[in-house]
C-alpha cells in the first residue's frame, strides 16, 4: 500500500474495506461453525457503540484513564463470582485466551522461581488435548513441555499418567473445561488432589467453557466441578469473546488470590522514561474491547444467557444424536458442551469438509495426532441454532458423495515417503519443493483443500510445523 497524495473521502474508504471482505466466510447466515460468535444484530449494535465510546482511551496507564480500571475490576469481579472464587479471587482482562494462558504460565514460572530457588529447568505437563497456546507460552517463557496422552475412548487426561510423569522440575499441571478438540471436561478434581499433594500449580483452561458450563449445570446437565470450588486450582482462563458473545478480544485470567496473581505483573524501572507497570502482556491498548465486553454482559443479562444456553444445548443434543445415524460417521467422544468432534473410518473426512464448504457451510478440519484420527470439528454457537436439520441432511449427502472419491493421486504417491519424513536438516529449497507438491504455493489457497490436508495429515508433527511456518512466512510477503 502507498499513501494517497491526498486523503480519500469516507465513502471510498469503506468501499475499499468492503472489497477486502469479498473472500471471507459469510458468518452472518448461521452456517459457520467456528471462529465467530454472533449474538445477533441488537447486541452487536450495543457492542459496537460501547467499543467506539472507549476506542481512544488507552489502557497503558490506569491512573490517567480510571474508567478502564473500574471496568476491568468489575469484569474481574464477575469472573470471580461466575467461577466460584469467593472474595479472595482476583483477575485481569486480556486480549484473548492465548494472552490469558501466557500470563498464567508466567505467573506459575515466576512463583516457583521464588519458592524453589534451586529450580533450573521448569516443566509443564500437558495432555495432548491441551490448547496450542500452552505450547506457545512454554516456547516464549522457556519451559519444558512433558506431554501425556489422553484416554483414546474418552479423550480425557488420566490423572495416574500425570502423577507418573511428574519430576523434581515440574511446576504446572493443566486440565481443560472442556477440551477444544472433543468438548470433554478433564478430571479437574483428581488433578487438584495431585497439585495439592505435590505442591504444584494447576491451571484450568476454561477459555471455551468457563462462561457457558455454569449455565449448562443450571439446566440440569451433569457438569463436574472444574473451577475455584475445586481445591488445588490456582488459576483459570475464561474467554468472554466466545460464549459470552463479546467482541474480540476479550478474556479473563483469574487467580485464587492476589499472592499468585502478583507474579503475572511486569514492572520496569531500569530506563529513562515514564513508569512502566503492566498487569497483562500489552502496554498500550484500546479501552474498546473492555467497554464492549461490559456492555454485552449487561445487555444480555443472566436470564438472557440462560435462554441462549438452553437453545444451544438442544441443538447440540440434536446434532450429536444425528451424526452416528449417518452411514460411515461416528463421534469421537460424547461432548459435555458445544464442541463436537466426529470422524469416519472409511471415508476421507477432508473430502466431506470440501463438499460441505461448497454448499455454504464452514466446518473445521483437524489433522491426526497421537491416538486421535483426522476429524471434523464443530463449535456450536447461538447463530447456528435452527440449522441442525439442514446441517445433518447436507452432512449425510456430502458423506455419501465423499465415499465415492479416491484418496488422491498425490497423497497415494507420497504416502510412503512422507510418513517418516525428517525435515530437521531441510533447506528452504527443500521445503519450497514440498510446498509446491502439496499445492501450497503462490498467493492464497485453492477452493478444495482435501489434497493439501491429506498431505499434511501424512506428515509427522515436526515436519508439519516446519512446512506451515515456511508457507505462512511466504504468504505474508508484501
Amino acid at each position: 500500500m502507498k499513501l494517497p497524495e491526498k486523503g480519500l473521502p469516507e465513502d471510498k474508504i469503506f468501499e475499499a474495506l468492503q472489497d477486502f471482505r469479498k473472500n471471507d466466510v459469510k458468518w452472518k447466515d448461521g452456517r459457520v461453525f467456528g471462529y465467530v460468535f454472533d449474538p445477533g444484530a441488537e447486541v452487536q449494535h450495543t457492542a459496537k457503540q460501547a467499543y467506539n465510546e472507549f476506542l481512544s482511551e488507552n489502557g497503558l496507564d490506569f491512573t490517567v484513564f480510571q474508567s478502564l480500571q473500574r471496568l476491568e475490576k468489575e469484569l474481574a469481579a464477575f469472573g470471580a463470582q461466575h467461577l466460584r472464587g469467593g472474595d479472595q479471587a482476583v483477575g485481569n482482562f486480556t486480549s484473548g485466551g492465548t494472552e490469558s494462558i501466557i500470563l498464567a504460565v508466567k505467573a506459575a514460572r515466576d512463583y516457583y522461581r521464588e519458592e524453589w530457588p534451586g529450580l533450573t529447568a521448569p516443566e509443564i505437563i500437558l495432555p495432548t488435548t491441551a490448547h496450542a497456546a500452552f505450547y506457545k507460552a512454554a516456547h516464549y517463557l522457556n519451559l519444558k513441555v512433558l506431554q501425556v496422552p489422553v484416554n483414546p475412548r474418552t479423550y480425557q487426561v488420566d490423572p495416574e499418567t500425570v502423577w507418573q510423569t511428574i519430576t523434581d522440575e515440574t511446576i504446572m499441571l493443566v486440565g481443560s473445561a472442556p477440551t477444544y478438540s472433543q468438548g470433554v471436561i478433564d478430571p479437574i478434581e483428581e488433578l487438584g488432589k495431585i497439585a495439592l499433594e505435590k505442591d504444584l500449580w494447576l491451571h484450568t483452561d476454561a477459555c471455551m467453557g468457563g462462561f457457558l458450563l455454569p449455565y449448562f449445570k443450571r439446566l440440569g446437565e451433569p457438569v463436574p466441578d472444574f473451577d475455584f470450588s475445586v481445591p488445588g486450582v490456582s488459576s483459570m482462563s475464561m474467554d468472554l469473546h466466545k460464549y459470552a458473545y463479546c467482541p474480540k478480544g476479550a478474556s479473563l485470567v483469574m487467580y485464587r488470590d492476589k499472592s499468585l496473581r502478583k507474579h503475572q505483573i511486569f514492572a520496569c524501572a531500569e530506563w529513562i522514561g515514564y513508569t512502566i507497570i503492566n498487569n497483562a502482556v500489552q502496554s498500550s491498548k484500546s479501552g474498546g474491547p473492555m467497554a464492549a465486553a461490559w456492555a454485552v454482559l449487561n445487555r444480555i443479562g443472566d436470564q438472557g444467557y440462560l435462554e441462549i444456553a438452553r437453545k444451544k444445548l438442544e441443538a447440540v443434543k440434536k446434532i450429536t444424536a444425528g451424526i452416528p445415524k449417518i452411514k460411515d460417521l461416528r463421534l469421537l467422544a460424547q461432548p459435555q458442551m458445544t464442541l463436537i468432534a466426529f470422524t469416519s473410518d472409511s471415508v476421507n473426512v477432508f473430502h466431506i469438509i470440501d463438499e460441505m464448504n461448497s454448499r455454504g457451510w464452514y466446518i473445521q478440519p483437524a489433522l491426526s495426532y497421537d491416538n486421535c484420527p483426522a476429524h471434523i470439528h464443530l463449535s456450536v454457537s447461538a447463530s447456528n441454532v435452527g440449522w441442525e436439520d439442514k446441517l445433518l441432511e447436507d452432512l449425510e449427502e456430502c458423506t455419501a458423495i465423499a465415499a465415492g472419491m479416491p484418496e488422491g493421486e498425490l497423497v497415494t504417491s507420497l504416502r510412503p515417503m512422507l510418513q517418516d519424513l525428517d525435515l530437521s536438516q531441510a533447506t528452504d529449497e527443500d521445503i519450497n519443493g514440498l510446498l509446491a507438491m502439496a499445492g501450497l504455493e503462490g498467493e492464497g489457497l485453492p477452493d478444495r483443500m482435501a489434497e493439501i490436508n491429506g498431505v499434511l495429515n501424512l506428515l509427522p508433527a515436526p515436519a508439519r510445523k516446519k512446512i506451515l511456518v515456511s508457507f505462512v512466512n511466504d504468504l505474508f510477503v508484501q
